[in-house]
């Protein structure tokens, strides 16, 4: 694909929105962890130069000095630094080293206080990313849906999950016998099994599904890493129209829980019917008939091109009352909003680590999934601004950028951290110049998979395009 093909497959109306979230995420993220830094060279009595947010290659869009600090913004939002007296970073500043070692930097303190101050940035974003997902579950609590109670199975939306052997209406079971007691759980451990197989009821009967080592490739290949895989099977039930809305549905004068029963002259059970013909009418007319409180009535409507017509979805509770699946809705008060916040932490940490595991090993093509700064806005609303959404994804984001700092890579702070570990253990410490050839090193690495992971995202490097 060539950059002016993807350029004219975007959505622009809701590039702007994602953006805009992207960029006020990384920039809450980025600031608090290099704050974990600043915090604790202050503590230990480091003089910090720099406090930037975004990197400020020739210019800054904004700097202020106060004290013996600069505080700015760059133009170039690839993260951010905090620039500390006597240290071997990004900057790259050999000058300093040169003179004899002061004080206040970063080198004439002893090991442990370096090893502190090199792990402030990532204790800060696993400190955020719990309390986040605290602050959550206070406000919003949490929705699932039992696993069990699902009355009609599953509704397929991928293509991939079909090529495996999943259909519309098996209930799912266990993966590699790991029972799936929530249903949001289900996409989860089948993406990240490695391979293995599904149990699953079909018409009455227990089988089992082999689940392709190279599943997450197989849904890089056919644009699908991400959305729903599968949803709980459901009527054709109308949801409610939005005062303003002008989508097909709400022009042809459908009403909030008008029930699909036939399409032209095909009838409908399951929403999953309807979509199914709707995509292969796109942009074109079809007589509806519904079930409107008890009375047929036939509805002419014209589709989107993209085959949609409107609100087909209800709310958990009303699913419920209809006895088409159990959800279980759980509050949270302050205090035990902390606990249940820190085990969802640690769970999205594992989830994560399983995931790169996973990317490690070529046989499950999962490095085709890498993808760069594209990738990650596509994953907010470009609908609306949902703060929901937007929180969990940000405690998300924070969890995964306090383990990819921990990665023993040069330039990173998991870098640094293990060269300290070395000197704590050996007594012997790196010499300026080792440390500098090494983080020129990392820098190229760096590069290298920034490079990668967006040209994925754009070009679909490694992708077999």
């Amino acid at each position: 694909m060539f950059l002016s093909d993807t350029l004219l497959a975007i959505n622009w109306s809701s590039v702007g929105l994602k953006v805009a979230q992207l960029l006020l995420s990384l920039s809450i993220l980025v600031v608090l962890h290099e704050f974990g830094h600043f915090i604790t060279a202050k503590w230990f009595k480091c003089r910090v130069e720099k406090f930037y947010l975004f990197f400020d290659p020739w210019f800054s869009i904004f700097k202020k000095k106060i004290g013996e600090t600069v505080y700015g913004i760059g133009w170039l939002p690839l993260g951010g630094y905090v620039k500390i007296a006597g240290m071997i970073d990004e900057s790259m500043d050999k000058d300093q080293l040169k003179l004899p070692p002061q004080p206040f930097e970063f080198r004439s303190k002893p090991a442990w206080q370096r090893l502190i101050i090199m792990l402030g940035g990532v204790t800060v974003n696993v400190l955020l990313a719990f309390f986040i997902y605290a602050m959550i579950l206070w406000v919003w609590g949490q929705d699932r849906i039992i696993n069990s109670s699902i009355k009609n199975g599953i509704w397929i939306t991928d293509s991939v999950m079909y090529d495996i052997g999943l259909r519309n209406g098996d209930k799912l079971l266990s993966v590699n016998g790991d029972s799936i007691h929530y249903f949001e759980d289900a996409g989860k451990k089948i993406l990240l099994s490695g391979g293995g197989s599904v149990d699953i009821v079909r018409n009455g009967k227990d089988t089992s599904l082999e689940i392709p080592r190279r599943l997450i490739g197989a849904l890089v290949e056919k644009k699908r890493a991400k959305g729903s895989m599968f949803l709980p099977r459901i009527p054709a039930i109308m949801g409610e129209f939005d005062a303003k809305d002008t989508t097909p549905a709400a022009r042809a004068h459908l009403q909030y829980w008008d029930k699909i029963v036939k399409v032209d002259s095909v009838p409908v059970q399951f929403l999953d019917e309807a979509a199914t013909y709707f995509d292969s009418h796109k942009n074109e007319t079809v007589n509806l008939t519904v079930d409107r409180k008890g009375s047929l009535i036939n509805l002419p409507v014209h589709l989107n091109d993209d085959g949609k017509m409107g609100p087909t979805l209800l709310s958990f509770p009303q699913y419920d009352s209809l006895k088409l699946f159990k959800y279980e809705h759980t509050s949270y008060n302050l205090f035990n909003s902390f606990p249940a916040g820190f085990k969802l932490a640690i769970t999205s940490l594992k989830d994560y680590v399983d995931q790169f595991i996973l990317i490690l090993s070529p046989s499950t093509e999962s490095y085709k999934a890498v993808g760069g700064f594209k990738a990650m806005g596509s994953v907010f609303s470009g609908d609306e601004w949902n703060w929901h959404q937007f929180w969990s994804i940000t405690a998300f984001f924070s969890i995964v950028l306090a383990f990819m700092n921990l990665l023993p890579i040069p330039a990173l702070d998991g870098g640094h951290v293990l060269f300290t570990l070395v000197e704590m253990i050996t007594g012997r410490k790196p010499s300026d110049k080792f440390l500098e050839y090494a983080q020129v090193v990392g820098m190229i690495i760096l590069l290298a998979l920034m490079l990668y992971a967006n040209g994925n995202d754009w070009f679909g490097w490694g992708k077999g395009k």
